[in-house]
């Protein structure tokens, strides 16, 4: 693309973003094809569903994934970042359900074949949004290879997948209590259940003997409804309290069913009474003892969580409806003995937030412990690494507590389960493709079940399924295993755990070598973001609002390794505030760059300045610094590097100093090293910055490629490539670092920051000449400071210094000391002296005025007892605070008084 040469005087994101994404995909720089001559590094998307939008999480996760692979790419690898989303079997049901019912039509009155086109066409018109919203945020894609889980080539997979693990007795069918969501209609794993704190009752019920009506057996729940569905009391059999009255028969209250009093070992004899209640067909626990004891299974309750069986009274009513009417039945006929709140865990449909409903169904399950084996031997062997590393710990305890995996679901979108029944004989037929006869029988009516997979099965898949597998492709072969997983904590289970599971099951390989767990992005007041509590901020607003560079950086800026964000509009500006000086910086170098008068004189190194080798080693000591963080994924420690060098190191002070070299046409060796030093460190700069600030900086790096080109005077190396993006990373370690510069510099900084604090204290204006004195302890430091006199003079804007060996403090002069240096700036003629003492000394009364306010607060016992931490440490920030000025003012009075 040809660029101007003369760079816009303001950044305007919404101008250059469109432009330069469209650049990059039209150039298919974010293409690749596999390749011998360079090293693969592969990142597959964690796939966002269909029926999502772009937030705040998703941003986060992408920014992360796009630095990864832009600085990769720039550092030679063959870089795949492979898209695609996730069909997302219950939400996008859900959604297309809603549609229809606006219609008032329903998926039952449709049919499924003509649910699931109905599907499809919502899928084309809506299904790609989130990955155009993605482009937005500059994610650099290979989008020509994006996948789809319920495309014709995963389906694939899932089927070869299933089929696999069936034949090796790792999937089973059976009847066990599941987690069922009444409002979903269908059964979810484990790991998708949310689990919180109720404050509920405990309620203690009679249940008398049928022998002896007048005698009774006190059990306690939590949920009286399911007393519909008992058909034991069981006790400890060490308990002392029952063991007589084992074997006996109870009287079910409210139903008249005769249950027996049974001894189980799983009884906790502190709960409640030490009797319970057995209802196997809606209780886990209940449903293993059931099967210890041979128990019979009553359902009570239908899929929506309605009430059916044999209780009249009670027949379709809502569960928790049926409990307050049978509570008030079990009152009337005096079964109630007490009832106790009692504060205990419920879990919850992670999806719809409903109250999960344990029930008794077919389902499908995968056999776990042999695959956690697999993934605990792949860890303890090194093949996997978390970043953070305590995520480590996390994600084994899952493996080493897995219980079985139940991947069906009773809907209708999603991989329809591969199993055919044979109406003649029963057996299951679970094959590929649909069968033509029964395997056992050969009768040829069989019936596929209607259940379709959990939609994680399929994203388990996803490393290898999205490479081409069951297929050997090229991809497959040069990409997997891939590099590095990014992904929030929520599914270090859902997904991550399975992913390694199903990759060393089926491939025998890790599906990738690094885990990078970053933090949830919460609210300012540590909320998670909802659409229900309303606290959510759209990426999309904020890009359109500061740009997508500054929100980039921002969030990187804010993410500190792992931990959670805290985020509110306001903290953009913090991105914007960066890119802008970034652009103002680099249009003041370009502006200074102009070629109109250059002579044929070129320089080298040798004709570097100080400043020059300063500001360079600087930049290599970054360089090593940045891609050292990198290689750990510390993305806050790199972006902060990168701003400190930036804003303070070659904005605030190379710029500054080499000002006067860059106006100054007399000398042109001067002024060409200098422009020279100035174009190397900021193509460099840009190089680092790119995959934190994509667009910015190909924006700056166009306009400094088309500026250089005319002048080869101050050209370094090359800038001949069409993008910054596919530009080589600097290496670490292949530029000289100068040290003794490095250790030089910090204390000239030092010392011109100590005469402007005097003359910022003692109020001194810029346009008024000072002089100083530095007195110093030996002559090594002298000649050192010498040597760099001119520059000291200029930084802190003196007429004359003088450096001496114990120096005595002339009159009426301020100091300041920095280390063992001490500077004196004489202040005769300078400042009124009683009127700046009377100055100070108004400063000094207002901070002890405000010091014994905070003093007051700190030594109140009931403030620092009762207030919150964070409000008590800011205080105690304030009060450290005030002491540090008190202490300076007097100072500067102590200054002002010596010489009267």
């Amino acid at each position: 693309m040809k660029m101007e040469t003369e760079i816009p005087t303001k950044y305007n994101p919404k101008e250059i973003e469109d432009k330069w994404y469209r650049y990059w995909e039209e150039g298919n720089f974010f293409h690749c094809e596999p390749g011998p001559d360079k090293k693969p590094y592969t990142i597959v998307i964690p796939p966002p569903n269909v029926t999502g939008v772009l937030h705040m999480g998703h941003a986060l996760n992408n920014i992360l994934q796009d630095i990864l692979i832009r600085w990769r790419r720039m550092q030679g690898f063959n870089t795949l970042w492979m898209p695609g989303t996730d069909h997302a079997g219950i939400a996008t049901q859900n959604v297309v359900e809603r549609k229809l019912a606006k219609k008032g039509t329903n998926r039952h009155e449709l049919g499924r074949e003509k649910f699931i086109e109905e599907v499809w066409k919502w899928k084309k018109e809506y299904g790609s949004e989130i990955l155009k919203q993605l482009r937005k945020l500059g994610s650099s894609c290979d989008w020509e290879r994006e996948r789809f889980t319920m495309d014709e080539g995963l389906s694939k997979a899932v089927k070869e997948a299933f089929v696999k693990l069936y034949e090796k007795g790792f999937i089973y069918k059976g009847k066990y209590i599941t987690n069922w969501c009444p409002r979903c209609l269908t059964a979810i794993s484990d790991d998708e259940v949310e689990h919180e704190d109720h404050e509920g009752y405990l309620w203690y019920i009679r249940y008398p003997f049928r022998d002896a009506p007048h005698l009774f057996v006190n059990i306690a729940t939590t949920r009286p409804e399911t007393l519909l569905g008992d058909v034991a009391v069981a006790v400890n059999p060490e308990d002392e309290r029952y063991k007589d009255m084992i074997g006996e028969m109870l009287v079910l209250p409210v139903v008249g069913r005769e249950i027996p009093i049974i001894a189980d070992e799983a009884v906790d004899p502190k709960f409640g009474t030490g009797a319970v209640k057995v209802t196997p067909a809606h209780d886990p626990n209940d449903f293993e003892i059931g099967r210890r004891h041979n128990l019979d299974h009553v359902i009570i309750m239908n899929e929506d969580g309605s009430i059916r069986g044999d209780a009249d009274n009670y027949i379709g009513m809502d569960r928790y409806e049926c409990r307050e009417a049978l509570v008030e039945e079990l009152k009337q006929e005096k079964h109630i003995v007490k009832v106790e709140p009692h504060s205990h865990s419920v879990g919850h449909c992670y999806r719809c937030r409903t109250v999960i409903e344990p029930y008794l169904s077919d389902q499908w399950f995968v056999k776990m412990k042999p695959l956690a084996e697999a993934a605990i031997k792949a860890q303890k062997s090194g093949n996997l690494s978390f970043y953070p590393e305590r995520w480590t710990k996390v994600y084994m305890s899952w493996l080493e507590n897995v219980r079985d995996w139940c991947i069906s679901r009773q809907i209708w979108w999603g991989h329809r389960i591969p199993a055919w029944q044979c109406e003649s004989c029963d057996e299951i037929n679970i094959t590929r493709e649909a069968p033509e006869k029964c395997s056992k029988c050969g009768h040829d009516t069989l019936i596929q079940e209607t259940d379709v997979l959990d939609t994680w099965f399929s994203s388990a898949l996803w490393p290898f399924s999205t490479m081409g597998w069951p297929e050997e492709t090229e991809e497959l072969k040069y990409y997997y295993p891939t590099s590095t997983l990014v992904t929030d904590r929520g599914i270090i289970y859902f997904w991550v755990a399975r992913m390694v599971m199903m990759g060393l099951e089926i491939r025998n390989q890790v599906p990738f070598s690094n885990v990078y767990v970053h933090g949830t992005i919460l609210d300012d007041l540590g909320r998670k973001m909802s659409k229900s509590l309303g606290n959510g901020i759209d990426p999309l607003l904020m890009i359109d609002q500061y740009g997508a560079d500054a929100v980039r950086t921002s969030i990187i800026m804010l993410t500190v390794e792992g931990q959670d964000v805290k985020l509110n509009e306001n903290r953009f500006e913090m991105g914007r505030n960066f890119i802008n000086k970034v652009w103002n910086a680099a249009r003041f170098a370009m502006m200074n760059l102009e070629p109109d008068g250059f002579s044929d004189t070129q320089v080298t190194e040798d004709d570097y300045h100080f400043e020059d080798i300063w500001i360079i080693s600087r930049l290599h000591s970054v360089t090593e610094i940045c891609t050292n963080y990198l290689e750990n994924y510390r993305f806050n420690e790199t972006i902060r590097a990168l701003y400190e060098f930036i804003w303070n190191d070659f904005c605030d002070w190379y710029l500054e100093i080499i000002k006067p070299r860059l106006y100054n046409t007399d000398n042109t060796v001067s002024r060409m090293a200098a422009q020279k030093a100035l174009v190397y460190v900021l193509n460099d700069t840009l190089h680092l910055l790119h995959p934190f600030a994509p667009f910015m900086t190909e924006e700056i790096w166009q306009h400094l490629k088309s500026m250089v080109a005319q002048n080869s005077a101050i050209s370094v190396g090359s800038m001949k490539n069409e993008s910054l993006m596919i530009c080589q990373w600097p290496k670490k370690g292949a530029a000289k670092i100068d040290k003794n510069v490095l250790e030089t510099m910090p204390l000239l900084q030092d010392l011109v920051r100590a005469v402007r604090n005097i003359r910022s204290n003692m109020n001194i204006p810029n346009k008024k000449s000072l002089n100083a004195l530095i007195s110093v302890r030996d002559n090594e430091v002298k000649t050192r400071l010498d040597n760099h006199q001119n520059f000291i003079i200029q930084m802190a804007n003196l007429d004359g210094m003088e450096t001496g060996i114990d120096l005595e403090k002339p009159e009426s002069s301020a100091s300041e000391v920095v280390n063992d240096i001490q500077i004196f700036v004489p202040l005769k003629g300078l400042i009124d002296k009683d009127a700046e003492k009377e100055k100070q000394q108004e400063h000094l009364n207002k901070a002890n005025v405000h010091l014994e306010i905070v003093r007051k607060k700190l030594f109140n016992e009931n403030f620092v007892k009762n207030a919150p931490a964070h409000i008590v440490n800011a205080e105690r920030d304030k009060e450290a605070e005030l002491l540090g000025q008190i202490i300076k003012i007097k100072s500067i009075l102590q200054d002002l008084d010596k010489d009267d």
